[in-house]
């Protein structure tokens, strides 16, 4: 499985299970609702079964409407009953705001034997969705009537009414829900919309130096050809020109192994080796390179051997471009190379007299396309890709690259590479 389709999944995954959590949160949310629904009914049902207890207005008027005796009212008993209705369905609504409830409700008033019957002015057609809630009356009401009398409350829908009530942490919850999917799809996004531009890039660095190699090829037959006729004189300058057609030979497969390593693809193959002998001739040889210009390089290295796991290659290319960056950073170059066995580590460092690094180009100095800047010019052209690569080359190789500086005193770079023991 590709690792774009490992991160799809762990992030729908995380989506479901996210949605999940927040479901079994609503549920709880749902269960306390109807626990302190219940809590408040009760409460309810009390204060309406005592304030039914007395004879007052209320309960004489609801005593004669289930009596269907008008004989006390200028009105006919249905008058008297719609009257009795409404009154009684004004009172409970009253109480059960009291109680903190604000479901829609009906009630059913009645005896045992439904001999007395009293029902709200608004029924609920859907009965099988109701819930029932009844209280036994006590008092003057079953008193007067003789029976056992029931005041059923009834309740439609509640759980819309729960989720209603919730809808302080049901909306929040579903908008930052979208949010955290909005991002995420957006991140993913970007991030496919950068790999597939590096690939392009990589694509293009491909092309374009492959179409290089074939001239620096030509220079470099053509410099074996004029060697075979050159002059004492004109056999130096040869020299200089096979030197730096495979300076540049070793640039172009730099830039190439840059866009390999960008695209995940393994380029280092690392062998044991003896790095002494290696290291004694690169240094020999940019003496050599640097003898016709006005730079002073020494160096120093520690006898015995020096034995590592490297790719010999990609690590000269990596020193190389240490010791051309403090020939090219510096008015007046003063270079010193010193290699020493160190708690199990070759250690390799450079030093030179250049202009320095201030502290917070430090922390960028290694990454890929950072130069440290110089005003709108820069005097030494470059891509930003040398010190990008160089990390890459010590960090495949298990190594670390440290780095001291101060702003016109020179750089000091040290290279760490784990020794074979035994």
């Amino acid at each position: 499985m590709s690792k774009k389709n490992i991160y799809i999944a762990v992030f729908v995954v995380s989506v479901i299970g996210l949605a999940i959590v927040q479901y079994r949160y609503l549920e709880i949310g749902l269960s306390l609702a109807r626990v302190q629904f219940s809590k408040n009914l009760v409460t309810a049902g009390d204060e309406i079964r005592n304030d039914l207890t007395a004879r007052d207005q209320m309960t004489f008027l609801l005593g004669k409407a289930l009596q269907r005796d008008s004989t006390y009212f200028r009105l006919s008993i249905d008058s008297v009953q719609d009257a009795s209705r409404f009154f009684l369905n004004d009172f409970i609504s009253e109480r059960l705001l009291r109680a903190g409830i604000e479901a829609e409700f009906s009630y059913d008033l009645f005896s045992k034997d439904t001999t007395y019957y009293l029902q709200s002015p608004k029924s609920f057609t859907d009965r099988d969705r109701e819930v029932k809630y009844p209280i036994l009356l006590e008092g003057y009401l079953p008193e007067l009537l003789g029976e056992r009398l029931i005041l059923e409350l009834k309740f439609r829908d509640l759980r819309s009414y729960f989720l209603f009530q919730l809808n302080g942490l049901i909306l929040p919850s579903l908008l930052f829900l979208i949010g955290i999917v909005a991002v995420i799809i957006w991140i993913l996004r970007t991030y496919y919309w950068q790999r597939n531009l590096i690939t392009h890039t990589n694509e293009f660095i491909n092309n374009l130096t492959h179409e290089l190699k074939t001239p620096v090829f030509s220079i470099g037959l053509a410099s074996k050809l004029l060697d075979q006729n050159a002059t004492e004189q004109q056999k130096p300058v040869l020299e200089i020109i096979r030197q730096q057609t495979d300076r540049l030979s070793g640039h172009i497969d730099r830039v190439l192994d840059l866009a390999r390593m960008e695209s995940r693809k393994d380029i280092f193959h690392l062998v044991e080796v003896d790095f002494r002998p290696v290291l004694q001739k690169l240094c020999e040889d940019f003496s050599t390179l640097v003898a016709l210009e006005d730079v002073r390089f020494t160096f120093k290295l520690q006898a015995g051997h020096y034995p590592i796991r490297a790719e010999i290659f990609h690590l000269e290319n990596a020193i190389n471009n240490l010791l051309d960056n403090a020939k090219k950073y510096s008015d007046d170059p003063i270079i010193e190379l010193r290699a020493t066995l160190e708690k199990g580590h070759l250690v390799i460092r450079i030093r030179d007299n250049g202009r320095g690094i201030g502290p917070e180009d430090q922390k960028r100095i290694f990454q890929k396309y950072f130069r440290v800047g110089e005003g709108d010019l820069h005097k030494v052209k470059g891509y930003g890709l040398g010190l990008s690569y160089v990390k890459k080359v010590i960090d495949a190789m298990k190594g670390k690259i440290n780095l001291e500086s101060k702003l016109g005193e020179g750089t000091a770079i040290s290279i760490q590479i784990p020794l074979i023991h035994g």
